[in-house]
Formats: C-alpha cells, structure tokens, sequence
C-alpha cells in the first residue's frame, strides 16, 4: 500500500507541474480546458492500454493525470467568466470543456485498441 501511494503522490506532483506550466504559458481558462481535454484523451488510451498492466495505473492515472486535470480550476475559471458578465463564453467554455473531454476519453481509448491508428 505505502508504494502505491508513493506512486499517486509522486505522479501528482508531476502531474501539477505539467498543468501549471502548460496554465501560465497559454493563460486560464482556455489552457484548464485544454488540458483536460488532452488528459481525457490520454486516460482513454491508458484506460486500454493500463487493462493488462495495473501497476503503473496508481502512477499514470490517479496521479499524473489526477493532477494534470483540474476541475476545480476548471470550475474557478466558468464562475469567473460568469461574474465577469461573461456569460456567453462561461456556457461556451463549459460546453466546451465537458463535451470536448467526454469525446477525448472515447477518442483514446479507439485510439489504443488499434481503431484509429
């Protein structure tokens, strides 16, 4: 148990680096929903491709991409843009947002068992 912890806790703070960088080069909110699209995708595909190998799931899944996606932030940024009197972009940007990752997840995981690659 202590190593699979090791394993989430060590994979969420690279996973948190990788989403400040990414936030503070490309700018809130449009970078939160960028990455979490691109970690829906990513979670697909190791959903798939993890199914055999799940000792590198704690690692991967629940910690570099726990911590790479954010909706907290994601959730911060839709009420800013609400309160900003925004909000036409606060229901675009969390249309967006659900519908784009929901489409990745899906995505990853045709990618990884060979349907689209």
């Amino acid at each position: 148990m202590f190593w699979t912890l090791a394993q989430v806790a060590i994979g969420g703070a690279i996973g948190s680096v990788l989403r400040y960088v990414t936030v503070a080069a490309f700018g809130a909110p449009w970078a939160v929903m960028a990455v979490n699209v691109l970690g829906s995708f990513v979670m697909g595909w190791l959903f798939v491709v993890l199914a055999t190998r799940a000792t590198l799931s704690p690692l991967l899944m629940a910690g570099v991409l726990g911590g790479f996606t954010t909706f907290s932030a994601f959730s911060l940024d839709a009420l800013r843009l609400w309160q900003a009197d925004q909000p036409v972009q606060a229901v675009l940007y969390v249309g967006l947002s659900v519908g784009l990752s929901l489409l990745a997840v899906v995505l990853g995981a045709a990618f990884a068992k060979g349907a689209l690659g």
